[in-house]
C-alpha cells in the first residue's frame, strides 16, 4: 500500500476521532451552561441525536453532498457501502467518518436554541430531517463541487457549512419556541437564569478547543509538506486572541471579568478561524480571533435586549463569528495560500472574494434559517406542539421527559403514599434547580 494513502488515512482518522470527541464538549458546554433539573435530558439528547445524525448521514446525508448529481445537489452513492473514492488520497471510510462527524456537530449546534424548552420528540424527528434537508444542500454547494465551490467559496473547515447553518436553524428553533419561563419580565429586562456548573463549561471549552486541531488540521485531508501544523498554529492563535478580546471588553463594559464570556470568546474565534485557517496569515489569525471575541460580547448582549432567548449563545458563538469569519478570508486570505477562489482585499484581490464571501452568508444563512424554521413550524402543528408544558418545565426535563434525575442524589424525590396504596413520587427538589 501506498505510504502516503496511509499516512494520509491516519491522520484524517485521528481528525476524525478528535471532532467526534468535541460531542462531549458540547454535553458539558450545555449542560454547565444550563440548570440542574435538565443535566440529565441534555446529555442523554445529545448522544441520541449524534446516533440519528450518524445514520442518516450513512443513508442519505452523504450522497446529498458527495453523490453525483447538479450544482444545487449529489443524488448517488447513498447507503455509503465503504467503498474507495478514486483520487480522494486517502482511505474513503476514513473520509466518510470525518465529514459524519462534521455533520454531527452542525445538527448539535442547532439544538442549542431548542435547550430547557423542548420535547424529546421534537429533537429525535428534527435530527432526521436537518440531516436531509438542511445541512446537505449547503455541504454539497459549498464542499460537494457545488455552485458556491463554482464561485470559488472558500470555507476550509466549515464557518458557513458547519457553524452558521446550526446557528440558524438555532435561530428558527428558539422564535418559535419563545423563551424559557422566568427569563423575561413584564417590562422587557432579561434575568440571569445562569447556568449550574462553570467548572463544566470551561472544561467542554478545552475539549473543543483541542477537538478543534482535527476540524481544522485535519481538513487538510493530507500529511503532504505538514501544512496541518500551520493550520493548527492558525487555530490555536485565533483561539488565544478570543479569550483575551472577550475578557478585555467584558471588564471595560461589566466592569469584571466576566468568566462566561471569556469562554465564549475562546469559542467565538475557534468559529471564526474555521473559514480562514488555511488561507491567511498568523498576524491575521490573531486578529480575527480577536474581532470575534468582541463581536461575540456585543452580539449576546444583543440578542438578550430583543428577547431572544439562546441559553447557550448558539446565535453569537456559531452564528455571529461563524459569519465573521467566513468574511474574513475576503479581506486577508493570501495569493499563497488561496488554493481556493482568489486573495483577499488587503492582498490586491479588490472586492471579488469578499463578495463571493457575502453571497455564501446570505445564500447559506437564510436557506438553514427558512427551511427549518418550516420543518419546526410543520412539527409543531403536526405533534402538538413543540415545548414542553408549563408544569413540565417548571420542574425539570429531566423528570418530566426520562421520570429520573440527572443528579439523583442531589434532587431526591418525595414518596407519597395515595389512598388506594399505590406509590407515586412528589417531586420536589432541595436546591433552586
Amino acid at each position: 500500500m501506498d505510504t502516503t494513502f496511509l499516512m494520509n488515512s491516519i491522520w484524517v482518522m485521528i481528525g476524525a476521532v478528535l471532532v467526534i470527541l468535541m460531542i462531549g464538549g458540547f454535553i458539558l458546554l450545555e449542560t454547565g451552561s444550563t440548570r440542574m433539573k435538565n443535566a440529565g435530558h441534555i446529555a442523554g439528547k445529545t448522544i441520541l441525536t449524534f446516533g440519528i445524525g450518524s445514520i442518516m448521514f450513512w443513508a442519505v446525508g452523504y450522497g446529498f453532498i458527495f453523490g453525483e448529481g447538479n450544482s444545487l445537489i449529489g443524488l448517488s452513492d447513498f447507503f455509503y457501502s465503504g467503498y474507495e473514492v478514486e483520487g480522494l488520497g486517502l482511505s474513503g471510510p476514513v473520509f466518510f467518518l470525518f465529514q459524519s462527524a462534521f455533520a454531527g456537530i452542525s445538527l448539535t449546534i442547532a439544538f442549542g436554541g431548542f435547550a430547557e424548552r423542548a420535547k424529546l420528540s421534537a429533537y429525535l424527528i428534527f435530527a432526521v430531517l436537518f440531516s436531509i434537508i438542511v445541512y446537505p444542500p449547503i455541504a454539497h454547494w459549498i464542499w460537494g463541487g457545488g455552485w458556491l465551490a463554482e464561485h470559488g467559496k472558500q470555507d476550509f473547515a466549515g464557518s458557513t457549512v458547519v457553524h452558521l447553518t446550526g446557528a440558524m436553524a438555532a435561530f428558527a428553533a428558539t422564535i418559535i419556541l419563545k423563551p424559557r419561563i422566568g427569563k423575561y419580565n413584564k417590562d422587557g429586562s432579561a434575568n440571569n437564569l445562569a447556568g449550574h456548573n462553570q467548572v463544566f463549561t470551561a472544561l467542554s471549552v478545552l475539549i473543543l478547543w483541542v477537538g478543534w486541531f482535527g476540524f481544522n488540521a485535519g481538513s487538510t485531508l493530507s500529511v503532504d509538506n505538514a501544512f496541518f501544523g500551520f493550520v493548527a498554529v492558525n487555530t490555536n492563535l485565533a483561539a488565544g486572541a478570543g479569550v483575551i478580546a472577550a475578557m478585555t471588553i467584558s471588564w471595560i463594559v461589566l466592569g469584571k471579568a466576566d468568566v462566561p464570556m471569556m469562554l465564549n470568546g475562546a469559542l467565538a474565534g475557534l468559529v471564526a478561524i474555521t473559514a480562514s485557517c488555511a488561507f491567511v496569515d498568523t498576524w491575521a489569525a490573531v486578529l480575527i480571533g480577536f474581532i470575534a471575541g468582541i463581536l461575540v460580547f456585543f452580539s449576546i448582549r444583543f440578542f438578550e435586549k430583543k428577547r431572544i432567548d439562546d441559553p447557550i449563545a448558539a446565535l453569537s458563538v456559531h452564528g455571529t463569528a461563524g459569519i465573521w469569519g467566513t468574511l474574513s478570508t475576503g479581506f486577508f486570505a493570501t495569493p499563497e495560500l488561496a488554493t481556493v477562489g482568489q486573495a483577499g482585499l488587503f492582498y490586491g484581490g479588490g472586492f471579488h472574494q469578499l463578495g463571493v464571501q457575502a453571497l455564501g452568508v446570505i445564500v447559506c444563512g437564510a436557506f438553514a434559517f427558512i427551511v427549518s424554521f418550516i420543518l419546526l413550524s410543520i412539527m409543531k402543528a403536526l405533534i402538538n406542539g413543540l415545548r414542553v408544558t408549563k408544569k413540565e418545565e417548571i420542574i425539570g426535563l429531566d423528570i418530566s421527559e426520562h421520570g429520573s434525575y440527572g443528579y439523583p442524589e442531589i434532587v431526591k424525590p418525595k414518596p407519597i403514599i395515595e389512598k388506594k396504596q399505590k406509590t407515586a413520587i412528589q417531586v420536589e427538589p432541595k436546591l433552586n434547580a
